[in-house]
Formats: structure tokens, sequence, C-alpha cells
């Protein structure tokens, strides 16, 4: 055993029981045949089964060692015990191998793909090697449970980002059929992310209405509710009837809007959000135009009038507009957030405006207002420029429409930066919550906001800390003490 690799061994034993075998029938009575094979098996290994899976079990599954492993599998399910040892082994190398994907943030890019890989191997070995064996099978979603969950929040919001993706693309990517088993690759990983986890990192945000294949993205809905229960696709059955109301709603919008005689030739497209069934948008300000201020009132004075009582609120956060411009190079549209479209109407009547003039005219907040004009005139697609020229916005700056700006598209979209960093920083509240409370177990209020604001490398504010806190503590990461209403416990 000890001058030997597993393979030759196990090569070895079987040799050696073909030997007893074959002289059990020339020599030895056949009542014999049952202990004597059973005392080889023990002595040859019944005596070393951690010792050989110690050896080079992890090297035969690295290398997926197909055959070897078969014959591992086969030899010790002769043995008492052999298969719940093998078990045991199987278990902790899943959990080993797949931490080293999930824990380490620069894989980050590949981790899904990673992931997806990994469980494409470990089915095949269980197919093939185990003999689709129960108890593996089990174990092994057990030990994919554990290690994908040793990170909070990130293997399953870019799970979520990974099926967003494939979504949009729809067959432009892949056949149906090939789209399909995508799906139903990464639902598994759904379930094994959690439905708290999975549903606080935005797999109730799947790109609904905006897909390739309405079809794929209702395939998708069944697979979450088959896997995940009623309860966790409640949400989402919720926004794809609110996108259907909506295209219904829009219909009779434009036929009342044939009859309103309001002049220009400014399009409106609205989109009802129940509350509850989207997440949450922080409402921010911004002062539209006049051309475009009228609109919304006429919309607000339709909706209200199929449906009183209801109180609409705009998400300005999530509006776009397509603009019509001409520049030296000829004419283009660019599609635009609902802050980059006022900062860009005003330069109609301005050829040069600075930083304090933009933000009285639109009312849009400080940071926001620097990260729209950053997209504007610091990034790819620079329909602006600064004076003076820099990669950040500072107080002082002045901005003028760039004339000479040109692409190779006729339409194209600029996109907003904030929108990006906002929910980039809510995983990171999210996530330092749950690791906080994960670690301390019980903490009082004040000691939970004090460790969460000397953790966090960004400024938070404690509405919105309060509102991510709340928010766990609906998905069951952790409750407030019944006796003591100002501490927490976390919830294993």
């Amino acid at each position: 055993m000890q001058e030997r690799e597993v393979p030759e061994y196990l090569h070895h034993v079987n040799k050696r029981l073909e030997e007893e075998a074959d002289r059990l029938i020339t020599y030895l009575d056949q009542t014999t045949q049952k202990s004597l094979i059973a005392t080889v098996e023990k002595q040859l290994l019944g005596e070393h089964l951690t010792e050989i899976l110690q050896k080079d079990l992890n090297k035969l599954l690295d290398k997926n060692r197909i055959q070897d492993l078969s014959h591992l599998y086969q030899l010790f399910s002769k043995v008492r015990g052999g298969i719940q040892v093998l078990l045991q082994q199987w278990i902790e190398y899943i959990k080993a191998f797949g931490s080293t994907i999930v824990v380490n943030p620069e894989k980050d890019k590949t981790m899904v793909q990673e992931l997806l890989a990994f469980k494409d191997k470990v089915d095949h070995i269980i197919d093939i090697c185990f003999l689709k064996n129960e108890k593996h099978i089990n174990a092994m979603k057990e030990a994919f449970e554990t290690f994908i969950n040793k990170r909070p929040n990130k293997p399953a919001e870019l799970i979520a980002k990974y099926a967003d993706s494939k979504l949009l693309a729809g067959n432009k990517e892949a056949t149906d059929e090939e789209l399909e088993k995508m799906l139903d690759k990464i639902i598994i990983f759904i379930y094994f992310c959690g439905m708290r986890a999975s549903h606080c990192c935005g797999l109730s945000r799947l790109p609904v209405g905006k897909s390739a294949s309405v079809d794929a993205e209702k395939s998708m809905l069944s697979k979450l509710k088959h896997e995940c229960g009623a309860a966790f696709t409640s949400k989402l059955e919720g926004t794809f009837k609110d996108v259907e109301l909506s295209k219904d709603i829009m219909i009779q919008f434009k036929q009342y809007m044939q009859n309103q005689n309001v002049p220009g030739n400014i399009e409106l497209t609205v989109n009802i959000l129940t509350v509850g069934h989207w997440p949450t948008y922080v409402p921010m300000e911004v002062h539209l135009p006049p051309e475009m201020v009228k609109f919304p009132e006429i919309f607000k004075t339709f909706y209200l009038g199929k449906h009183s009582g209801r109180k609409p609120q705009w998400q300005s956060t999530l509006g776009r507009c397509v603009l019509k411009a001409e520049f030296k190079e000829g004419k283009m549209e660019l599609q635009f957030s609902l802050f980059q479209t006022p900062v860009l109407l005003m330069f109609n009547e301005g050829e040069e405006l600075s930083l304090e003039e933009i933000r009285q005219a639109t009312g849009i907040e400080a940071g926001e207002l620097g990260r729209t004009l950053q997209s504007l005139a610091c990034g790819k697609a620079r329909v602006l420029m600064t004076n003076p020229k820099g990669k950040a916005i500072e107080d002082g700056d002045k901005f003028i429409c760039n004339d000479d700006f040109k692409h190779r598209l006729f339409r194209i979209k600029v996109n907003q930066i904030q929108m990006k960093e906002m929910v980039e920083e809510l995983y990171e509240m999210d996530a330092a919550i749950v690791q906080i409370m994960k670690i301390r177990k019980t903490l009082s209020h004040n000691l939970l906001v004090s460790e969460v604001y000397n953790q966090l490398k960004f400024p938070v504010k404690p509405a919105d800390l309060k509102k991510r806190r709340e928010s766990l503590t609906d998905l069951d990461y952790m409750e407030r003490d019944k006796e003591n209403p100002n501490q927490y416990n976390y919830i294993a």
C-alpha cells in the first residue's frame, strides 16, 4: 500500500481477489467462499479505507480519473463501511474545492462559469463512477449549499447577474434548447444559495420585459417556482403582471392623448410598478424642463381617472429618454437617464454652463449631479466637454456641448454611473451586516451600527442603513430579541 499509487494498489487488490476465487474453485469447499473473500477484502481494503482515500482521492478527482474512480467505488462497496468513508471524503473534497472558487474575490469574474463547470464534473462522476448513488447525490447538494454560502450575498448576486445576461441575450448566444439547459443549471445554484440570499441579492430583479425571449423568461419563472416554491416567486409573478397591465394601460393612454391636442412631438411611455413586487428605489428629485414637465401630470390625471384612490409616485431613477441630436458629423439618437436628459437640454439655450447653474436648474442632488456630469463629460460617450479638462467633476467646472461628438452607430445608450454604485453599496451594506451578526451572534443596536460604519469604506446614511437592517430582518437573517427590542440575534 505504501509503495504503490492508489490505482495500482486497487488493481493489486482486484488481482488478489481473483486469485483467491480461482483457488477456492480448485481446492476449497464452496461453503467457505463468503467468509474467505470477506477476510481478503477486509485485510486488503477494510483495514486501509481512510489511508487509501487520504493518499490519492483528491488527485483522482482533480484529474477526473473516471476509470480509477469507478474501480475504487466498486471495491469500496464490497467492504462494510467503505461507502460511508468514501462519502465523507467526497463531501470534504467538494467543500474544499468549491470554497476556492467562492471565497476568492479575484475569481468573481469567472465564479459562475467555474461553479457550473465544477457541478457538471461532479454530476458526471456521480453518474458514471458512483452509479447515481442517492447518498452521494444528497451529500453533493449539502456540500454545495455549505461552501456557496460561506460568502454571504456575492455568489447569489453574481448568479442573478449571470441569469440576467443569459435572458437578455436570449437565442443570440445559444439555441432555445441550450438556453433551457443553462437555465436548469442556474436554477440549481439559486436553490443552493437559499431563498433568503437569492431574494436579497437580486433574483427578483430578473429583467422582466427586457429579455430577448419572453418564453425564456416565463420558463425561468416556472423553474424558480418549482425549485423554490410559490412564496419565493410571488413577487416575480407580480412583476410579469405589472408589465402586461402596463402595456394595456399605454394603449388606452395613447388613445386618450389623441383627444388632448397637446403641442410638441414628445411620446411618453409609463410602466406601472406595484410596490412590493419590485426592489425598493430611493426617490430622487429632478426638475424637468418645461417641454417635458406637463406630460407626467397629464398621465397622472388620466390614471387617477381610472384608478381613483391610488397614490402613484414617479421613480426618476428608472426613467429613460431618447433624444434626437445633430452634431457636425450628422444626426443621432441618444438614450439617456432622466437625470442626464434635463442637463443636456439646457445646452439648447446656452453654449457654456457652470456646475452651479446646472444644479439650480435641474434640482439634482449634488452627488448625483456629479456622477451624471461625469457620465456625460468623462465617460466613453463624451457629449459634453469640461473646462478645465479632467477625469473628475470639480465645483468650478464649466461645461460646453461637444459638437464634434461622433459614433459609428446611429443610436447609442449613454450609461448612468450612479445606478451601479447604488446597487453595489446596497450589497456591501447587506454583506457587512450579515457578516458581523454571523460572528457576534447577538448584538445591541448601537454596537451593530457602529461596527457597520467601521467596516464600510463609503459614507452611509442612517436611513439607508435602517432600510437594509429591516430588509435582512424580513428575510430571516436576523431578528429583534423578544425581551430586548434594542438587541438583534443572528438566525443561522
